[in-house]
């Protein structure tokens, strides 16, 4: 989601919307995440001088990083057939029971099993 808004992407206004007002927490592999976005960016033609703005704006951005353990990421990812990275953030929202924002399919619907079965 953070994604959408500092690259200007498609659901950049959802994404703006759902995110408004909520304190927001990932796993603190984000910012490496975000440096990869960055680098696909620039790779596809994006102009260096907004790849640059997006990670200066998302320095801006008060997201809490929050560490995660291996064990229970690997087995997240094994019973939803996500990566790890993606099962780091079910289990960051699992373990905290707050709702898991996301426009991946694949992980909003893990998050939807996961998470639903926990209320």
């Amino acid at each position: 989601m953070v994604c959408a808004v500092l690259f200007d992407e498609p659901g950049r206004d959802e994404a703006e919307r759902l995110m408004s007002g909520r304190r927001l927490l990932a796993p603190s592999l984000l910012n490496h995440e975000f440096v990869n976005v960055a680098l696909k960016k620039l790779r596809g033609n994006m102009p260096e001088a907004v790849v640059r703005r997006a990670l200066a704006d998302y320095a801006e951005h008060d997201i809490e990083l929050v560490p995660t353990t291996p064990a229970p990421a690997f087995e997240l990812s094994l019973r939803y057939t996500l990566s790890a990275y993606d099962a780091a953030y079910l289990q960051l929202a699992a373990e905290l029971r707050v709702p898991l924002l996301t426009f991946d399919r694949r992980l909003g619907k893990a998050a939807q099993a996961c998470l639903g079965a926990l209320k």
